[in-house]
């Protein structure tokens, strides 16, 4: 993108914390990017991993509104960033309006899914449903998905907002079922069937 400049990011490192002004609209190159929240007891809830081929952060340059969460590195992340007064100039072009209004479709899509399962499914069958989305890029939502999952089981827990003896006692019957298999530091998807019947659950 023309307007676009590049940025990047060390592990660990903020590209904004809750509350802070919107400076710019971003484009993952290379890396991976958490966007959470931390609760009043001190622990993380994590909304999304947010992968390479991601936009976002359209939300609150058009709404004017401070950031809703942190968004932190969890690799060396390289970003293409469009900066606030840039974002406007661009949004006086019909086609990319357009484009921020799929890009924002997209985005409302996922969350009222991440709703649908905390409030319809059963423990596994979010699990299942969570560790299909993120093989697919989660919030990206290709259809080229993935076999493996590279999240640790307490990033997966902390997603979905249970604790990690649940989880691991659960990925432990999938495993046994032959859908996944544990290894470290991520999961392997061995039926993209199998992991999906349990949706049914």
């Amino acid at each position: 993108m023309r307007r676009s400049e590049a940025l990047t990011l060390h592990p660990g490192e903020y590209l904004f914390h809750r509350g802070d002004a919107a400076t710019g609209f971003y484009g993952i190159v290379s890396g991976r990017l958490k966007a959470f929240t931390v609760r009043e007891d001190g622990k993380e809830a994590i909304l999304s991993v947010i992968e390479a081929g991601n936009w976002f952060g359209q939300t609150s340059l058009t709404s004017r509104q401070p950031r809703p969460r942190d968004v932190v590195a969890l690799d060396r992340a390289t970003l293409l960033v469009v900066r606030a007064a840039a974002f406007e100039e661009l949004m006086q072009s019909t086609a990319f309006v357009r484009a921020i209004a799929e890009l924002q479709s997209l985005h409302m899509n996922w969350l009222y899914r991440m709703v649908e399962d905390a409030t319809l499914h059963s423990t596994r069958a979010r699990i299942a449903r969570r560790l299909l989305l993120v093989a697919s890029g989660d919030a990206t939502l290709s259809p080229q998905s993935r076999l493996d999952v590279s999240l640790s089981q307490d990033t997966l827990a902390m997603m979905l907002g249970i604790t990690r003896q649940t989880l691991s006692l659960e990925l432990k019957a999938m495993a046994e079922q032959g859908a996944i298999a544990l290894r470290y530091g991520r999961i392997e998807i061995l039926s993209k069937d199998l992991l999906a019947s349990f949706q049914d659950d």
